[in-house]
C-alpha cells in the first residue's frame, strides 16, 4: 500500500445542477390490455362521419404537434400497426388513419421521477473549443411512470479554469429507429445459449441450418422449417424457441438521425430483457491496440426479475449496438471496463457477491469466465458493501478507481483506491475516509443519503465527477487529482 502523509483534499461542488425535467416528454405506443379493447376503440372511430374526424384530428395536431417533430409520421406509423385490427371496409382517408393512430400512442415523461447517475466522457467533436478546454458527453438514467429507467444525453465544457457548463437541452425527445436485420455471430450465439443451459438436439438443429453469421429473419426461417420437422416434445421446443428469440432480441442495433442533437436522443427499453429499464450505463472511451476509439457502456438490463449485464457500443453516439455479456462471471451489477487493453487483454471490475469488488481479464470483449477478489470493505462506512463507479482512469501513479461504498443507515459515499498500471490486481493505494458525502442539501430525494456516480473525467490534472444526489437530480464536484492520490495510504 502507498504510506503518504495526510493530505488535504480541495474538492470543490459546482453551482451546476440537473434536475428531472417532467416537460421532456417521449412519445410512445400505448397498447390496451386486451385484443376486444382495441377493437372496441377502433369501432368508435370508424362510426365518426369523415366531417367529424377531419375536425377532431386539427384539434389533436393543434394540441400535440408542437411538442413533437413529424407527429404526423409518427400516428402513420402506428395505425399500420393496428391496421390488422380494423374490420373489412371501404379504405380509410388520411385524416382518418392518422386519427386512430393517436388513439394508440402516448407521452411519457421519462424523467419526471429522476434524472441521476451519471458518467462523463470526452464528445466526439473536440473543434472550436479554447485552448485548454474539453467538451463531453454525459449519459444519465432516466427514470418515469413505473420506475422504468432510460439512457438520456446532455453536452457541455469544461474551460481552462475547470469550471463547467451544459447546454441547454431541446424540448424534444426522440427514440432510434431499430436498425434491419443486424447480423448475429453463430459462435457467440450459440455459447450464450449454452451458458443458459438451451443446448439441446433442437437447437443444434437450429444452428446446422445457418451460417456464420445470420439475420433474425434467416433465424425465424430457420426455426420455423426446424420445427416442422421435429418430432421432440413441445415443452423442450417451446423453452427452446422463446429462448433464442429472447437472446436474439436482446442483441440489436440502432440509429439516430444526424439532425437530432445529442440532447434529444433517448435510449428507451425495447427487448425483452430490458422491459423494466436499461441500469446506470457507465461509458469509457477505449482505446485499442490499433489506435481505433469505440465508446463502451456497460449497463443492467432488467425485465423485472432479472438482472442481464449488457454491453452498449458506438462510435459516434448515432449507431448503438447492443450486445449480451457472455461467460460464468457475467452477473450481477455494476460491471466497468478498463479504457484499454493491459498485457493484451480486456479487464473489467464487476461485483459478483454484491459486497466486494472482484476483477476480471479476457482475450474476448464478450466472454468473461473467471473472476478474482480485488479489494473488500475496510472502513465503517463501506462495512455493508463496495462497489465501482465507472470505470478506472488511468494516471500516472497508477488506475485510480473511484468506488462507492455502504454505511449505517444506508448511506452511500463515493470513495478511491489506486491499481498498478500494469497489474491491476494489486491495490497500491486506498482512501480512509470518503471523497464524497451526502450533504443536508443532497440527502433528501427519491432514495435518501445517497451519492453515486457511473464515471468520471481526468481534464488538465482535475477530476470532474459527475454525481447523483439521493437518486434524484445530478451535480458536478471537481477536485485536484493530486490531491486524491497524496490522501491515499
Amino acid at each position: 500500500m502507498m504510506n503518504m502523509k495526510p493530505a488535504t483534499i480541495r474538492l470543490q461542488r459546482t453551482a451546476t445542477r440537473l434536475m428531472p425535467d417532467r416537460a421532456r416528454v417521449l412519445i410512445r405506443p400505448f397498447q390496451p390490455a386486451s385484443e376486444p379493447r382495441v377493437r372496441n376503440i377502433l369501432r368508435r372511430t370508424l362510426a365518426l362521419s369523415e366531417a367529424d374526424a377531419h375536425i377532431l384530428l386539427e384539434r389533436v395536431l393543434a394540441e400535440f404537434g408542437e411538442r413533437h417533430p413529424q407527429i404526423r409520421r409518427l400516428f402513420s406509423a402506428r395505425f399500420d400497426e393496428v391496421r390488422r385490427f380494423l374490420p373489412t371496409s371501404p379504405p380509410l382517408s388520411e385524416a382518418r388513419q392518422l386519427l386512430i393512430g393517436s388513439y394508440f400512442i402516448q407521452e411519457y415523461a421519462l424523467e419526471s421521477a429522476a434524472l441521476f447517475n451519471p458518467s462523463i466522457v470526452p464528445h466526439p467533436d473536440q473543434s472550436a473549443l479554447a485552448s485548454g478546454a474539453l467538451r463531453f458527453i454525459l449519459s444519465l438514467r432516466a427514470t418515469g411512470e413505473g420506475h422504468i429507467s432510460s439512457i438520456t444525453f446532455r453536452t457541455g465544457e469544461i474551460a481552462p479554469d475547470h469550471s463547467i457548463s451544459l447546454r441547454s437541452p431541446t424540448r424534444y425527445v426522440t427514440e432510434p429507429q431499430r436498425i434491419p436485420n443486424p447480423a448475429y455471430e453463430k459462435s457467440l450465439f450459440t455459447c450464450k445459449l449454452q451458458e443458459l443451459g438451451l443446448g439441446s438436439e433442437f437447437t443444434a438443429r437450429v444452428f446446422g441450418a445457418l451460417a456464420d453469421t445470420f439475420t433474425l429473419e434467416q433465424l425465424r426461417q430457420a426455426l420455423g422449417a426446424t420445427l416442422a420437422q421435429s418430432n421432440l416434445e413441445f415443452s423442450e421446443t417451446d423453452r427452446a424457441t422463446r429462448g433464442i428469440l429472447m437472446l436474439a432480441l436482446s442483441n440489436y442495433e440502432v440509429e439516430f438521425s444526424p439532425e437530432q442533437g445529442i440532447s434529444e436522443r433517448v435510449i428507451f427499453p425495447s427487448s425483452p430483457s430490458q422491459s423494466n429499464g436499461i441500469e446506470d450505463a457507465r461509458f469509457v472511451l477505449f482505446e485499442h491496440p490499433d489506435g481505433r476509439r469505440t465508446y463502451y457502456a456497460t449497463y443492467t438490463a432488467f425485465d423485472g426479475r432479472i438482472v442481464l449485464p449488457q454491453l452498449l457500443e458506438t462510435a459516434d453516439f448515432l449507431r448503438f449496438k447492443f450486445i449480451t455479456l457472455n461467460g460464468p462471471a457475467v452477473h450481477n451489477k455494476g460491471m466497468a471496463l478498463f479504457p484499454r487493453p493491459i498485457n493484451g487483454r480486456y479487464v473489467m471490475l464487476a461485483r459478483q457477491d454484491n459486497e466486494n469488488i472482484f476483477l476480471m481479464d479476457s482475450d474476448n470483449i464478450h466472454f468473461w469466465h473467471s473472476a478474482k477478489l480485488l479489494i473488500s470493505p475496510m472502513y465503517p462506512w463501506e462495512f455493508v458493501q463496495m462497489g465501482n463507479c465507472g470505470s478506472p482512469i488511468e494516471t500516472e501513479a497508477g488506475w485510480l478507481v473511484l468506488s462507492h461504498g455502504v454505511g449505517p443507515m444506508r448511506k452511500y459515499c463515493i470513495g478511491a483506491f489506486l491499481l498498478d498500471r500494469d497489474d491491476p490486481t494489486h491495490v497500491i493505494g486506498r482512501l480512509r475516509e470518503p471523497l464524497l458525502a451526502p450533504t443536508e442539501t443532497e440527502r433528501e430525494g427519491y432514495v435518501p443519503n445517497v451519492v453515486y456516480t457511473c464515471g468520471a473525467l481526468l481534464h488538465d490534472h482535475e477530476l470532474i465527477i459527475p454525481y447523483a444526489m439521493a437518486d434524484f437530480a445530478t451535480g458536478f464536484a471537481t477536485v485536484p487529482v493530486n490531491d486524491v492520490l497524496g490522501a491515499m495510504h
